[in-house]
């Protein structure tokens, strides 16, 4: 391998180390699942808070304000999602020099829809979020299981990247990537992903044709795009296109938001 190459080479996995790591940040912090933070200035004074909306079930949810009486005092109004319950209302308790109150554990795939209104000592009532924030309740994933899973997909993402620059390129190891990428998308996805589900929603696959969960669906089609294109590449040797398009694929998929449209216990069903 001549100096050029290798160079291209450096710079080409440089590049794919960037755009995975950029789509996993931007999946992160758009997904249903990332914590709601944010501060504001009430009364001259700064609060923040952060509101989850993940927790694993047999554990309630903390909602944790920097904020301490006498200056403010809280309330919590919640109810469980999809469900005929009236809105219930909690007071925030100091612990540890901080207004604090729980979300009361639910179900896998039980959701709680919920919001915070700050109280000052003239009266005023703030609410701290534009609309109010859901939480989804999962069963623990085991380490074992959790860490592969999120390794394999992560890397089938970086291959898949370099893989398409491969293909532009005509490089004469596209296949060899080409297999790994579908390879790593196939044990995490295929493989690990549905015990994933299984562990945090007791089913292992809730997307198409029995759900609608956009994880499920996407995982699918983009390893169904990587079997096509290898298909392509060992029967022509060139299926440039394919590959690119694989690719493609493969980061618009990891661009959506995570858990989006995923496992969901409606109560109202329940109730009836």
């Amino acid at each position: 391998m001549s100096e050029n190459t290798k160079l291209q080479a450096g710079v080409l996995w440089a590049l794919a180390i960037v755009i995975t790591l950029a789509s996993v940040v931007y999946q992160r912090k758009t997904g249903p699942t990332y914590p709601v933070t944010g501060e504001v200035n009430i009364a001259g004074k700064s609060v923040s808070f952060h509101f989850p909306r993940s927790q694993n079930t047999g554990t309630s949810a903390e909602i944790d304000l920097s904020a301490a009486k006498p200056d403010f005092n809280a309330i919590l109004r919640w109810k469980r999602f999809k469900s005929n319950d009236d809105w219930r209302l909690t007071p925030f308790m100091m612990v540890d020099g901080h207004l604090k109150a729980n979300l009361p554990s639910q179900p896998p795939a039980g959701k709680i829809v919920y919001d915070v209104k700050l109280l000052t000592t003239t009266g005023e009532s703030v609410s701290l979020t534009k609309e109010p924030v859901i939480i989804r309740f999962k069963g623990p994933v085991p380490a074992t299981v959790l860490i592969p899973h999120i390794l394999f997909m992560f890397t089938a993402m970086l291959l898949a990247t370099r893989t398409g620059m491969a293909a532009y390129f005509e490089s004469p190891a596209t296949l060899k990537y080409t297999l790994f990428t579908g390879l790593f998308l196939f044990l995490g996805g295929i493989i690990l992903g549905p015990l994933v589900q299984k562990y945090a929603f007791d089913a292992y696959w809730t997307g198409w044709p029995w759900g609608t969960d956009l994880t499920d669906n996407k995982t699918a089609l983009a390893f169904l795009s990587w079997v096509v294109a290898a298909w392509r590449q060992k029967k022509t040797g060139n299926a440039k296109t394919w590959i690119i398009s694989a690719a493609i694929i493969t980061l618009a998929v990891y661009l959506i938001p995570h858990s989006a449209f995923g496992s969901e216990l409606d109560y109202s069903q329940l109730e009836q």
